[in-house]
């Protein structure tokens, strides 16, 4: 693994040890960034389930100002951690240890966020809901990006609220999902 363009572009990335995450393919996560940018002008970027922290870099690594990366093991914070090390610029970081949801609570009132990635356990998956409590939250700014990175299973439906769906593609057992935010 490693961060695939941009001002961090080539350096090496960790994954998490174990079974217990699934990082996304250097083919996928340029697949995704040619869906979603390629790069970006600013902007807050929010990954609720971030796993190693490949897809929060990434976007940093292509213009994003600020990432908050989320998750709950410890492993994966470690990871995260370790892999924001790689970019020299720990400030522009923000990496919390908690559940998605309480998290979705515990950031309310701040600035809204311009790009989320959503990549939960195939399992758990619980994108819908997520988003509807980040909008109810006033965490989503207008025109936002959201990435969904799911089995062939999830079924995403094309609308989610004022989010509408502009782009799908599968590889292989995984399919992206690209939806913007009219709200």
């Amino acid at each position: 693994m490693r961060i695939v363009s941009g001002k961090f572009g080539g350096r090496p990335l960790k994954a998490v040890p174990g079974d217990a995450t699934r990082p996304t393919t250097d083919k996928v996560k340029e697949a995704i960034f040619n869906m979603i940018g390629p790069y970006f002008d600013g902007g807050r970027s929010l990954d609720l389930y971030a796993g190693s922290g490949g897809l929060s870099i990434e976007g940093v690594s292509r213009g994003i100002d600020e990432a908050v990366l989320v998750d709950r093991q410890f492993a994966a914070i470690k990871t995260i951690k370790s892999n924001v090390e790689v970019t020299k610029e720990p400030e522009r970081f923000q990496v919390i240890k908690k559940p998605a949801q309480s998290v979705i609570d515990q950031l309310k009132g701040t600035q809204p966020f311009d790009v989320f990635y959503f990549d939960p356990p195939y399992a758990k998956q619980t994108i819908e809901a997520d988003l509807g409590k980040l909008v109810a939250n006033d965490l989503v700014a207008k025109n936002a990006i959201v990435m969904a990175e799911t089995d062939q299973h999830a079924d995403l439906p094309d609308q989610i609220g004022a989010f509408t769906m502009v782009k799908q593609r599968d590889y292989g057992i995984t399919v992206i999902t690209i939806y913007e935010y009219e709200g």
